[in-house]
C-alpha cells in the first residue's frame, strides 16, 4: 500500500503531516510514501529531502488522492478533499467528529475509512499516538514565549547596578498537558509560577515543576480527572462561584495569565471575566489558549491580538502548533507513525483495521459504509483515584480497650508458642536412651530460638526496609555465636565460625550500602 499526505489547505497552516524522518520509518513497516510537491515547505522540508528519504513527489492533490490507498493529513478535511476519496482509501487526521456530522456522511458515502486523531483514547498503550496532547505541549510552551514577546520585563527577578527588577507573577489556568508546558518553560525563565486546576490530583503534578498550586477554600468534593478520561469535567455553580472570587483576588498581582481550560464538545468556559482584565495591572499580557472555542477570557478576539483601554494585552491566537511548524509536524508525523505500526501488525505494508482494538475502535468515526462514531469506551480505563476511606477517631477508652485486646492477643501467642515448645521439648524426652547432655543442648537450642524470635520481630524499621531489617538482626546473632566459637581449640570449629563471621559481616555492611544508595536516589542533590 502506499502512504501520501497532501499539502494542507487551511489558511496559514504551515504543519505537514509526513517528514523524510517519518517516511523512512513508514518504509520499514512496507509502506511506499509519497507527498504533494510543497507539503512540507512551511515546515522546513524541502522537496528534495524527501526525495532523499525515497518519497515520491506527486504535484497535484487530485493526482495524489488518486494514486494512494492511505492520506495522512493534519487539519479537517474540507468537501473537496472528502470527495476525492474512494471505497477502501483510509484518512487519518484531526477530524473533529462531534462537530462534523457533514463530513462523516460523506466519508460514509464514499465508504472511506476514517480515522481521527484527537478520538485516540486516553490510555497508557495510546500515548504514543495522542496527537491531542503533543500539539498541546507545543502550545504551553509557545503560548509563554508569545506571552514573553509581548511583555516588557523580564520573567526572572534580577539585581544589578541600574536597580532591582523583580520576577513576574504567571498564572496558569488549567493544568492539563498544555498547561503544565507552560508551569515548566515559566518556571525555567524563572517567573514566579502560580497554577489552578479544577482536578484535585494535578495539585502535586504542579507543584513537583517548581509552581505553587492555588487552593479554593471550598468544602466539595471534586472529582478524580481519571475519571474522565484525563479531562476537566463540568463543576458546580458553587464551585465556580468560588473559583471567581479568588481569581478576583489575585488578579492584581498577576502580570501574565495562561488560560488552557476546555471540556470536549463544550464552548470554553469563561474564567477570566472582563472586570478581572480591569484589575490587572498596565503591560500585562493574557494568552488564550482556548480561543478556538470561544476563549476563557472575556474580550478575546480569535486570531487576533488586542489591547484593552488599561494596557493589558489579550493574545487569541489559534494557531500555536502551527507557528513551531518543524516541531510540530515532527511530533505529529512520529504519532501518525505510531498508529500506522498498530495498524500495520505484519510489517508487510498492508492495513489490518482490527475493529477490536481499543484504540483504532476508538479513533474509527467511519468504517466500511457505517458511521462508527461516537465509539464505545475502552475496555481498558484510567484507574480514578480510590477514595481514601474516613478514619474514626478512637476515644481514650477506646484506644485503651484496644490495647488491652492486643496485649490479650499477644500473651496467648507467645504461651502459646511456649506450651508448643515445651510439649516437644517433653516428647523428645521422652524417647528411650536418649542422652541427658544431648536434652541439655536441645533446651538451650529452643530457648535461643524463642528470644531470637521475639528479638528480632520486633526490630525498628527506621532506615531500611523490613527485610534488610530482620536479615540483620538474624546476622547479627549469628556473628556473636560465631565469635563465642572462635575461642574453641578444634581447627574445624574455628574455620567455620571465621567465615560466619566473613559472611555475615558482608551481608550486614552490603545491606547498609545498599539501603545508603537507595536513600540517596530520593535526594535533590
Amino acid at each position: 500500500m502506499k502512504i501520501g499526505t497532501p499539502k494542507e489547505v487551511f489558511e496559514g497552516e504551515a504543519r505537514v503531516a509526513m517528514t523524510p524522518d517519518s517516511a523512512r520509518q513508514l518504509q520499514k513497516l512496507g509502506y511506499e510514501c509519497a507527498i504533494e510537491t510543497g507539503a512540507g515547505a512551511a515546515a522546513g522540508f524541502s522537496d528534495e529531502t524527501y526525495k532523499e528519504a525515497g518519497v515520491e513527489i506527486i504535484k497535484t492533490p487530485a493526482a495524489l488522492f488518486k494514486e494512494v490507498d492511505i492520506i495522512a493529513k493534519v487539519r479537517q478535511p474540507n468537501a473537496t478533499e472528502l470527495k476525492r476519496l474512494t471505497e477502501g482509501k483510509t484518512l487519518i487526521s484531526f477530524f473533529n467528529p462531534a462537530g462534523n456530522e457533514e463530513g462523516m456522511e460523506l466519508a460514509k458515502t464514499k465508504k472511506a475509512n476514517v480515522i481521527a486523531m484527537e478520538m485516540v483514547p486516553r490510555i497508557s498503550r495510546a500515548q504514543k499516538m495522542d496527537a491531542l496532547s503533543s500539539m498541546a505541549n507545543i502550545a504551553g510552551y509557545r503560548a509563554v514565549i508569545e506571552a514573553g514577546n509581548n511583555y516588557g520585563r523580564f520573567f526572572t527577578g534580577q539585581i544589578t547596578a541600574a536597580g532591582k527588577v523583580p520576577p513576574a507573577k504567571v498564572l496558569v489556568v488549567g493544568a492539563g498537558v498544555a498547561g503544565l508546558a507552560a508551569i515548566g518553560a515559566s518556571t525555567s525563565l524563572g517567573a514566579i509560577t502560580y497554577a489552578f486546576d479544577v482536578r484535585p490530583e494535578v495539585a502535586e503534578q504542579v507543584e513537583s515543576m517548581g509552581a505553587e498550586f492555588v487552593y479554593l477554600d471550598f468544602e466539595e468534593e471534586q472529582q478524580d480527572g481519571a475519571a474522565t478520561g484525563g479531562y476537566a469535567s463540568v463543576q458546580s455553580e458553587e464551585f465556580r462561584n468560588a473559583q471567581l472570587a479568588k481569581f478576583r483576588e489575585i488578579a492584581p498581582d498577576i502580570d501574565i495569565v495562561i488560560t488552557t481550560a476546555l471540556i470536549p464538545n463544550r464552548p470554553a468556559p469563561k474564567l477570566w471575566l472582563e472586570d478581572m482584565v480591569a484589575a490587572m495591572k498596565p503591560g500585562s499580557v493574557i494568552v488564550d489558549l482556548a480561543a478556538e472555542r470561544g476563549g476563557n477570557v472575556e474580550g478575546t478576539v480569535p486570531d487576533e491580538k488586542v489591547v484593552t483601554d488599561n494596557g493589558v494585552t489579550i493574545i487569541g491566537y489559534t494557531d500555536f502548533p502551527s507557528r513551531m511548524a518543524a516541531q510540530s509536524s515532527m511530533l505529529y508525523a512520529t504519532n501518525i507513525r505510531h498508529m500506522m505500526t498498530d495498524l500495520t501488525p505484519e510489517k508487510d505494508g498492508q492495513i489490518v483495521h482490527d475493529m477490536e482494538d481499543d484504540v483504532i475502535r476508538g479513533a474509527t468515526v467511519t468504517f466500511e459504509g457505517e458511521i462508527t462514531f461516537p465509539p464505545p469506551p475502552p475496555k481498558v480505563q484510567a484507574i480514578a483515584a480510590q477514595k481514601k476511606p474516613e478514619v474514626k477517631e478512637l476515644t481514650p477508652e477506646e484506644k485503651k480497650a484496644a490495647e488491652a485486646a492486643a496485649f490479650k492477643a499477644q500473651t496467648k501467642q507467645q504461651i502459646t508458642l511456649l506450651a508448643i515448645g515445651a510439649a516437644l521439648i517433653l516428647g523428645i524426652g521422652l524417647i528411650p536412651n536418649m542422652p541427658a547432655s544431648f536434652m541439655q543442648h536441645f533446651i538451650v537450642f529452643v530457648l535461643s530460638v524463642f528470644i531470637g524470635f521475639q528479638v528480632i520481630w520486633n526490630v525498628a524499621h527506621s532506615l531500611h526496609t523490613p527485610l534488610m531489617a530482620v536479615t540483620n538482626a538474624i546476622s547479627s546473632i549469628i556473628i556473636l555465636g560465631a565469635l563465642i566459637q572462635i575461642g574453641s581449640g578444634g581447627f574445624l570449629v574455628i574455620l567455620l565460625a571465621a567465615l560466619s563471621v566473613f559472611m555475615a559481616g558482608i551481608n550486614i555492611f552490603g545491606g547498609f550500602l545498599v539501603t545508603r544508595r537507595m536513600l540517596a536516589m530520593f535526594q535533590k542533590s
